[in-house]
């Protein structure tokens, strides 16, 4: 073989070696960005099931604690008025006991919760919900950041020989339906 015919194969060679790493590269890539797509929209889920999960219960702890604080005043609230319209001295003693029962009551559940306010609880649970919204809007963001630079690259060339042979495909924006925009009702 001649030095011409050494030098033709080896370019020959140096091609092909360099075709195949950058057939490899961007096959890897179509799949990297396929899977950053799927991870990102696995954290989706997961805020959407924090929000779905935790949601429910903060509620339910704050209509306890509020219906608790709610019994107690109630009861000192009927035993005062008891005490002020008793005509006599048995009623006013009946009354008192009954001012004295609630205000035990009062006294263990303070013992017990002693930053007894149920605005407090209001006010963590509004700051729960908020945070809850603001990740998943935040994880949303994250998502759709990623499906564009995967349908950027679907859309192109040379992504769009690679990702099809890939076999990687469009992947769909997180938009939410109109009946679904607003945040979830809270109710007590």
């Amino acid at each position: 073989m001649n030095k011409n015919t050494l030098a033709t194969v080896g370019i020959i060679i140096a091609i092909v070696v360099i075709f195949i790493s950058l057939f490899i590269s961007q096959y890897n890539k179509a799949i990297r960005m396929k899977e950053t797509v799927d991870a990102q929209w696995a954290q989706v889920e997961n805020q959407l099931k924090r929000r779905y999960d935790l949601i429910p219960n903060l509620v339910e702890t704050v209509k306890g604690f509020a219906a608790q604080e709610k019994d107690i005043f109630l009861g000192v609230a009927e035993a005062r008025k008891a005490y002020f319209s008793a005509q006599n001295v048995d009623e006013k003693a009946q009354a008192a006991g009954g001012l004295e029962g609630a205000l035990s009551r009062l006294l263990l559940l303070q013992e017990r919760y002693p930053q007894l306010k149920s605005n407090e609880n209001f006010m963590k649970l509004q700051d729960s919900l908020e945070g809850t919204e603001n990740r998943i809007a935040v994880e949303r963001k994250r998502y759709n950041d990623q499906v564009r630079v995967l349908n950027t690259y679907v859309k192109t060339f040379p992504g769009r020989f690679f990702a099809s042979w890939a076999g990687v495909g469009e992947a769909q924006y997180f938009e939410v339906p109109e009946t679904q925009q607003e945040a979830p009702k809270v109710t007590f």
